[in-house]
């Protein structure tokens, strides 16, 4: 365990769960579905048992470095990497693993984001305690697939090898297809969702980068000198200067012929939309998800999220969002919900505090 360590991504704005994930207080940082933990507590908690608390790393916004001291009271800021600037996903990852990597070069690694919700916690250890013996010693990028329950066109697809191992080899990924495409690779039975959990030992990662982001990988190498000093957050913000943007999935995933994936089914949802929080959610007898101080007639298949001290009385509504947080209330089909964020951008023409 002590060469076990875990990486959560904590810097996205999450825009597609407006009006209640803004710019300045994120859905990581919400208690989503009302446990009384935030989606980043709950992420933590996750890996207990799975590595040492001091071997959680969380990379985020500098924004936010306040919000996680709160909500994470026992990290150290060693264990909080602050981005200047959002970069997507393989900066993100390598700013973390070239740190870990400067203290324990046989650093064994999982990175995980902070907003996904994992219903059956005991399984997704055991998965991720699977994906880790295989990485320990192999030149192995893992990735978790999630056995799909339905032909989503909001996720990632990964096609693997069929055969009777537990970490089966990539054959491809396909980035959210269209609705026909989706059914015929439920229908072929060996594709599965990313889950966007990754698993690799911290050798094979950088050996990776080198491979197909040598730029990336040159800077981050050359801040072996400055990690875990004060010097660090001078040489992060140069380094983020001259780093480009792109997500770990198009700049190594994609690319690299050394790909598997262990094959999942712990009650898995990335918690993207409003639509993926009512399918995980608890319903009543009319198929709602409630929230609030409500008065509901003749209403069905909807998400209600509204403050509690406000009496909101609804009435006719089939299939509907509405969700009203600091200042901004949404009332949209639940069916059209790729329209938030085209909501987002108006809204911020009007006023950046709506967003």
């Amino acid at each position: 365990m002590q060469n076990t360590f875990v990486i959560i991504m904590a810097g996205g704005v999450g825009t597609r769960f407006w009006p209640f994930s803004r710019t300045d207080f994120p859905k990581q940082f919400h208690d989503v579905l009302g446990t009384g933990k935030t989606l980043l507590q709950q992420t933590v908690e996750r890996f207990d048992g799975v590595c040492p608390p001091e071997n959680i790393y969380i990379v985020s916004s500098q924004e936010y470095k306040n919000i996680i001291k709160e909500q994470i009271p026992m990290l150290s800021d060693d264990q909080i990497l602050l981005e200047p600037h959002r970069r997507n996903t393989a900066p993100c990852i390598a700013y973390a693993c070239y740190k870990i990597a400067s203290k324990n070069p046989d650093a064994n690694i999982v990175v995980a984001p902070a907003d996904h919700i994992i219903l059956k916690e005991e399984i997704f250890k055991d998965t991720i305690k699977i994906a880790l013996g295989a990485t320990r010693n192999e030149d192995v990028l893992i990735t978790l697939g999630i056995q799909p329950t339905r032909p989503d066109t909001g996720y990632g697809y990964i096609q693997y090898i069929p055969d009777k191992l537990t970490v089966k080899k990539v054959k491809s990924f396909t980035e959210k297809p269209h609705l026909e495409l989706a059914v015929q690779f439920l229908d072929s039975g060996d594709f599965v969702w990313n889950a966007g959990i990754f698993v690799w030992n911290v050798q094979a990662f950088k050996r990776a980068l080198r491979a197909y982001q040598p730029d990336i990988a040159e800077i981050f190498e050359s801040g072996d000198n400055y990690y875990y000093k004060e010097t660090e957050e001078s040489f992060i913000h140069k380094a983020y200067s001259h780093c480009g943007s792109i997500s770990i999935d198009n700049g190594i995933m994609e690319k690299a012929d050394n790909v598997h994936v262990v094959l999942s089914s712990f009650g898995w949802s990335d918690l993207g939309t409003w639509k993926s929080l009512y399918e995980v959610s608890k319903k009543d007898e009319f198929k709602n998800v409630t929230e609030g101080t409500l008065i509901l007639h003749n209403t069905t298949n909807c998400i209600i999220k509204t403050p509690q001290e406000k009496l909101v009385v609804i009435d006719g509504l089939e299939g509907f969002i509405v969700a009203e947080y600091d200042g901004v209330l949404l009332i949209c089909k639940k069916d059209e919900e790729q329209k938030v964020k085209e909501f987002v951008a108006q809204a911020k023409e009007l006023h950046t505090k709506y967003v």
